[in-house]
């Protein structure tokens, strides 16, 4: 077990690599000296979902810095497409890329 959460290697609970706005990034170093990861599963197609995540995104850009905190958004979406529309209306997140549905049937 790590000593803290900066000794825990992300990579074998989401993969090597998250998506970033820019595009992909090794998943050690979008989580590099992270103090608080939340995994945050959602879909384009939940209206429930689709109210909160604007609310999530507004928490979210007031405490990243100060806290050192990231979100991993984990789609549940029915297809790439659905995925792309909805992630890119989100915060300034990563996300668990979508074309790897292992990763995120494991996770669920």
């Amino acid at each position: 077990m790590p000593a803290t959460l900066h000794d825990f290697d992300f990579s074998t609970l989401l993969g090597d690599e998250l998506l970033s706005k820019d595009g992909p990034r090794p998943t050690a170093s979008a989580l590099k000296d992270v103090d608080v990861v939340a995994l945050y599963f959602s879909a384009h197609w939940c209206p429930p979902c689709r109210g909160f995540t604007p609310a999530l995104g507004k928490f979210y850009d007031q405490i990243k810095d100060s806290k050192n905190f990231e979100i991993i958004f984990v789609s549940s979406d029915r297809d790439a497409s659905q995925f792309k529309e909805y992630y890119d209306e989100q915060a300034d997140w990563a996300a668990l890329p979508f074309k790897d549905r292992a990763t995120k049937n494991a996770l669920s």
